[in-house]
């Protein structure tokens, strides 16, 4: 086949899957394909044998086992977080009834060993692919039971050291926010930084993501500042955040990529010692999707990276009215988590939760947009730049919608 009727052939047959797997509930259904390496296997291909007694409770009635791994019995106060993910996964089948996915729920306890005992009582009754855990602990133990099984996990957790060959992480990863936010700074002229970073794993991270991402354009680092929290203790950021005065008219950006109260007080120490901040632009990460972060108006302005938010919006809005509460930012994780599933077994037949299928480069859509996974277990995912106005955000540039540009 020529070259050109073979390109013209793949970008059609992408096309279609993402369409077709969207239609039916709009925006916020994930596309369960990709494009030309899925291969055109019917559904309903695999005819399973006797299944496994299941032991706990088991959400769906589907022909395909999916191990469904959360903390639900956690003395560290994370049942909640593990009941919401329950409730999420719920909400992913009753959106799709005709789902051949039969989740088995297993509590990790958020531990190692509860993760690796869930993970094995999960492929023992027949999974085939495991979700979760969310804690990274759990995580490594359930990796452990998995890849003895050749079954792959993908995970919650925020946590890179956990990912592996056959481990994946569907979480919203600290060195995707860095890359997007800074390199749209990039492209805006920013040329000189500075930044305050919590000291810790996620701090490292992040500022080896921030190093390497302003090296690649023409920008400098005037000054990094890590500094230590402990409980409400605010003392070493304001310390760390005063520190800066001396740069503070030379940087045209500051970044500052934790969420929660740190980037007011960051503002308000810096008015206190009457930094300019007028050229300045301040710029954060997804922890900054937040009600307490977007409405705040003394961070008006600002700029962070962060998913489309269009699909979680009715996500939440559903989730509210299912489940009488409104869902954490990350819920929508599961439901994705479950939505990809059911997709893979309607679309992929025996390949289904194969590496191949697992890291397509065209990756997937879901209600927080494009994602896919690397061989490594890590993901990239198509993010948006906002804008916080002080009651909420506006877009100022928009998630990409494949990845055949800018990644």
């Amino acid at each position: 086949m020529a070259s050109g009727m073979r390109g013209k052939i793949v970008h059609q047959h992408r096309r279609f899957f993402l369409k077709t797997a969207l239609a039916g509930t709009g925006s916020v259904l994930l596309s369960g394909c990709m494009g030309s390496t899925l291969g055109n296997l019917p559904a309903g291909q695999v005819q399973p044998g006797e299944q496994p007694l299941t032991t706990g409770e088991v959400i769906g009635t589907g022909g395909v086992r999916v191990g469904l791994l959360l903390p639900l019995s956690s003395k560290g106060g994370s049942t909640s977080i593990g009941t919401v993910f329950k409730n999420s996964a719920t909400l992913a089948l009753q959106s799709f009834p005709s789902a051949d996915v039969q989740l088995l729920v297993k509590d990790t306890g958020g531990t190692a060993e509860g993760g690796r005992a869930a993970a094995q009582a999960a492929i023992a009754e027949g999974a085939e692919l495991i979700l979760g855990p969310i804690f990274s602990p759990a995580v490594s133990g359930a990796g452990t039971a998995a890849r003895a099984t050749g079954v792959p996990v993908i995970a919650f957790s925020t946590d890179t050291s956990v990912a592996a060959r056959n481990v994946y992480l569907l979480s919203f990863l600290p060195e995707g926010d860095v890359k997007r936010i800074i390199g749209y700074a990039n492209s805006q002229q920013k040329s000189s930084y500075a930044a305050l970073i919590p000291d810790g794993t996620y701090g490292a991270v992040v500022e080896a993501a921030f190093r390497q991402e302003v090296g690649r354009g023409t920008g400098r680092i005037a000054s990094i500042q890590r500094y230590k929290m402990t409980g409400s203790d605010t003392s070493d950021l304001v310390a760390k955040t005063n520190a800066l005065k001396p740069v503070m008219n030379n940087i045209d950006a500051l970044f500052v990529p934790a969420g929660g109260g740190v980037p007011a007080l960051v503002v308000q120490t810096l008015v206190s010692q009457n930094a300019n901040l007028g050229r300045v632009k301040l710029l954060g990460s997804g922890q900054w999707d937040t009600p307490q972060v977007k409405n705040n108006p003394v961070l008006a302005g600002s700029w962070f990276a962060g998913p489309d938010d269009k699909g979680f919006a009715a996500f939440a809005q559903r989730y509210q009215s299912t489940f009488g509460a409104i869902p954490p930012r990350n819920a929508s994780l599961v439901y994705d988590g479950v939505t990809l599933a059911a997709g893979l077994i309607r679309s992929a037949g025996q390949q289904r939760f194969q590496q191949s299928i697992l890291t397509n480069r065209d990756g997937f859509i879901g209600i927080d947009g494009l994602f896919r996974f690397q061989s490594n277990g890590l993901n990239q995912r198509g993010l948006a730049v906002y804008q916080i106005t002080g009651k909420g955000t506006q877009v100022i540039s928009p998630a990409p919608r494949d990845f055949r540009s800018g990644f």
